[in-house]
């Protein structure tokens, strides 16, 4: 259907900011419609709000300059996002469109984005761990498919360098990458190192640049996510979707809210913020007979404040969460909750050992430093302590280091070996007998 086709509704209520009311019937809520201002170059808008005849449009383009005799047509459907093995190695904007440069997708079919979440009993049990090589998530967290997860930092941590390591090194048949309000720099290097690495034939980007519109930051999640869903289901594929930042995506929740004069709820947020936080993060998912989609999103944390509205909901939607800071995983304040579905069963028999000894050792090295710090006489546990603590992290802790989780337990293994006696970590006998390193 052409637009020309289309009825034209011209009976236009308000216009306040991004939002255009109009007068119209048998419009459905998420459908999309086009503002024709009179300049041969119409804008899209989403159906966002419907109180009887009277319909609410976020007008993707904005509000600026549209004039109060605008025609607008509804086109019958809700956003869609193209889907074919075509979109893979391929950039685009927030709802959809080729950004790259490349050739347009108008043949190729198009999916409904949004919809239900996956039916419970369609879903598999979490039991098959996604390796990323970054040993402070693989031996101590580890990633399972299925899984959704934060990773909570502030700002100026490297958690873009993070990601970018994670979307190179996963074990992962697709890569689907989304960026809500990215500065120019940040979109240009998730492209470059995913190009120079390798990894970009197998990877779809969507992009919503600070600049862009507002609007579009909702939808880019959506894009994303379908995708991941239908290569998933379809394709039995294991996709890992990677989101930065979940905190701009919630910030734009609330500048909407605020044009539709929605009653704030904590700190100004709207008071559905959890549910659009837990729709799509539900799409992570592990499909009986078919693929899965892993989730892990960026959340910065204003203030450092883990009672922030985004990091507070996002905790009680997700299995855990990574804490970034001073340019390292916290391994105190990141957890995984299903790390425990594969460690022993799918991974080394003393995976468990070699991480629940080390933690434990760390954690009196900290101890040991707050001594030194405050002057205490050390003893010889303590300076053993110490240097565990200093090689702990250099050796893992660092987001730059790559190690195949096997060669990380042996690594493990040698680190203990090097600051301590057998008989000081209370392991095992026959772990003990079967990897301690022998002199």
């Amino acid at each position: 259907m052409t637009l020309p086709e289309l009825l034209a509704h011209t009976e236009i209520h308000s216009i306040v900011q991004d939002i255009l009311k109009v007068r119209a019937s048998g419009v459905a809520l998420g459908e999309l419609a086009m503002v024709d201002n009179g300049t041969g170059l119409p804008s899209l808008a989403e159906v966002t709000e419907i109180n009887q005849d009277l319909v609410s449009l976020q007008v993707f383009a904005g509000g600026k300059g549209l004039r109060s005799d605008a025609r607008v047509q509804f086109l019958g459907h809700a956003a869609q996002v193209a889907y074919s093995d075509d979109i893979l190695g391929r950039v685009f904007s927030g709802i959809g469109q080729p950004i790259d440069g490349g050739p347009q997708l108008l043949g190729q079919p198009r999916i409904d984005v949004g919809g239900p979440s996956v039916n419970p009993i369609l879903r598999a049990v979490p039991s098959k761990m996604i390796e990323t090589l970054v040993p402070m998530i693989d031996v101590f967290n580890c990633l399972v498919e299925s899984q959704k997860i934060p990773i909570f930092s502030i700002a100026g941590e490297p958690y873009n360098e993070l990601l970018a390591r994670i979307a190179i090194q996963a074990d992962a048949d697709v890569v689907v990458f989304c960026g809500m309000g990215l500065i120019f720099d940040e979109f240009q290097f998730f492209r470059d190192r995913l190009e120079a690495e390798g990894v970009f034939p197998r990877t779809v980007m969507f992009a919503n640049l600070a600049s862009d519109p507002i609007a579009e930051r909702l939808l880019a999640p959506d894009m994303a996510l379908k995708v991941a869903e239908r290569f998933a289901v379809e394709e039995n594929k294991r996709v890992l979707v990677l989101m930065t930042d979940m905190t701009a995506f919630a910030d734009a929740l609330k500048e909407i809210g605020v044009a539709m004069e929605r009653i704030p709820s904590n700190r100004g947020y709207i008071g559905d913020l959890y549910s659009q936080l837990a729709s799509r993060y539900e799409r992570a998912c592990d499909y009986q007979g078919a693929g899965s989609v892993t989730l892990l999103a960026v959340t910065t944390m204003p203030g450092n404040d883990v009672t922030h509205p985004v990091p507070d909901n996002t905790g009680y939607i997700t299995e855990g969460q990574f804490y970034l800071h001073d340019g390292m995983l916290d391994p105190f304040g990141s957890l995984s909750r299903l790390k425990q579905q594969v460690i022993g069963k799918v991974t080394r028999e003393d995976h468990a050992a070699v991480m629940n000894t080390m933690i434990r050792l760390f954690s009196g090295a900290k101890q040991a430093e707050q001594k030194q710090q405050m002057a205490f006489e050390l003893s010889a546990m303590d300076h053993k302590l110490l240097k565990f603590g200093e090689l702990f992290a250099e050796r893992f802790m660092r987001i730059d280091v790559a190690v195949p989780l096997n060669e990380a337990l042996d690594l493990g293994w040698q680190t203990m070996a090097e600051c301590f006696e057998v008989e000081e970590l209370l392991i095992k006998e026959d772990l003990i007998e079967k990897y301690f390193p022998k002199p």
